[in-house]
Formats: structure tokens, C-alpha cells, sequence
């Protein structure tokens, strides 16, 4: 069966839309906490395998982001294979049938809170009880790698993780764009790799992801309070996700591949 065409996927994503924003409270956070810990089982391969060489990486640090790069879209994957709720990648999804008006600011609102909720839930859940509770980051090099993120990812510029936002959920949404796109496993699963393999080798920030590497680094004793994880990092790598995947994916294509 061949791939579907632009035309196909911004289509296809109306139906999506509607069943998303129609989807009952309960089943809505249940398959959100599914996808928080989906990213955050991702996050925790790409800290493992990424860290995992510092005798090869210590002079290769393009290296380390390839490997953490090639074992984060496990997390996407299993989102968009498994149909679980992912605030980011609705940020794209919902855009088409809301500019066709199928449904209201009001449902985008409803869904997109009650998904970052329960992503966020699920973050933690995954980042305390599989994780730190496991002691995965307990051992070196994870110890200080992951701390380092923690503290790197709360010290930039607000302007700065906002636009490292931006791209982060630009190719994720991509990603979830190229997903469509095929019928079988392995199209969907090669639609997922490359766009979020790029991100985090470039070292974009995406909220989600956050809500693991940060606490995570936390747990481990990094120098971050909660207010500043808040602040200095999660609301503006939100805000940045938003535009990302609203503007520059979901909108963009349904102007360009909708009958006006």
C-alpha cells in the first residue's frame, strides 16, 4: 500500500482530532499517563546508552548525542503505535479540525490540559518507581550525568529553552506527520526515528522529556527547586512545544493541504 500524501495526512488527522477531544476524562488521563511513561522509558534509554561510554564520548561529544539521539524515539513510538495520549503531539493533531471548525478552543483546552496532566503524572510515576527506586541513576556515570542535565536544563535563558522548544515539538509533530504517513509498523516506526532522533541530538527541549530528566535529576541531588524546574525550564519549553506543533506543523499543513 503506498505512503499517503500531505493531502492524505492533514485529512486523516481530522478524525483523529475528533476522537481525541472525544474521548471520555478517565480514558483520556489513563492513555495520557500511558504516554508519560512511554517518554520517560525513552528518556531513561537515551540517558543509559548515551552515558554509557565516556571512554569513547569524553572526545566524541557529537557521539553521545547520536547514541542518546538513536534510543529516545522508543518512547514516540510506542505513543503513536499503542494510541496513547500525548500532549505534545496534539498540539498538532487538534489544529486541522479546529481551523474546520469541527470542534472549539474549548475542547483543545479540555483535551490539551487533562493530557499534560496526565503526562506529567506519568513522568513521574515511571521517573520514581522504575528508575530511582531501581537505582538505575544510581551508579556513575548516570549519577552525574544526569544531574548535569538537570542543573544544564534549568540554567539557560528563558528565550533560549523557549526556542529549543519550539524545534523540539516542530519535529516531533513531524514525526507523528511522517507516522501517518504509512500503513504497517516499520513505516511507522521509521516515520517516528529520524525527525525525534534530530531533536535530541540537537539538544531541543520538550516538555514531556522534562518532566523525566529533570525530577529525575532531582532524585539524584541536583541543585534545582521545584519553583525553578517550573519556571526556568517547563513553561517556557511548554510554551515553545505549543508553537512548534500548533503553528508550525498542525496549522501550517491544514492551510496548505485543506479546501479552504
Amino acid at each position: 500500500m503506498k505512503l499517503r500524501t500531505p493531502q492524505e495526512i492533514t485529512a486523516a488527522t481530522i478524525n483523529v482530532g475528533q476522537t481525541k477531544v472525544g474521548l471520555p476524562t478517565g480514558r483520556l488521563l489513563i492513555q495520557a499517563f500511558q504516554a508519560g511513561a512511554f517518554i520517560a522509558f525513552g528518556g531513561v534509554l537515551s540517558l543509559i546508552v548515551g552515558f554509557g561510554f565516556p571512554e569513547i564520548t569524553a572526545g566524541n561529544p557529537g557521539l553521545q548525542k547520536l547514541l542518546s539521539g538513536c534510543m529516545f524515539p522508543i518512547g514516540l513510538i510506542l505513543v503513536v503505535v499503542l494510541g496513547a495520549e500525548l500532549f505534545t503531539g496534539n498540539n498538532a493533531l487538534l489544529m486541522p479540525g479546529l481551523m474546520k471548525r469541527n470542534f472549539g478552543l474549548s475542547d483543545v483546552a479540555r483535551n490539551w490540559i487533562l493530557v499534560y496532566l496526565g503526562n506529567f503524572i506519568g513522568a513521574l510515576a515511571f521517573c520514581y518507581i522504575m528508575v530511582y527506586s531501581a537505582g538505575l541513576t544510581t551508579p556513575e556515570p548516570y549519577h552525574g550525568a544526569i544531574i548535569r542535565m538537570a542543573e544544564a536544563k534549568v540554567s539557560m535563558p528563558w528565550l533560549t529553552v523557549f526556542i529549543k522548544g519550539i524545534g523540539a515539538n516542530w519535529c516531533v509533530c513531524l514525526a507523528v506527520w511522517l507516522a501517518l504517513s504509512g500503513h504497517t509498523l516499520l513505516e511507522k516506526m521509521a516515520g517516528c526515528f529520524l525527525p525525534v532522533m534530530a531533536f535530541v541530538a540537537l539538544g531541543y527541549e520538550h516538555c514531556i522529556a522534562n518532566m523525566f530528566f529533570i525530577p529525575a535529576g532531582m532524585l539524584e541531588g541536583a541543585d534545582v527547586s521545584t519553583a525553578t524546574f517550573i519556571t526556568a525550564n517547563l513553561i517556557p519549553a511548554t510554551v515553545g512545544n505549543i508553537v512548534g506543533g500548533a503553528a508550525f506543523v498542525g496549522c501550517l499543513n491544514a492551510w496548505l493541504h485543506l479546501k479552504k
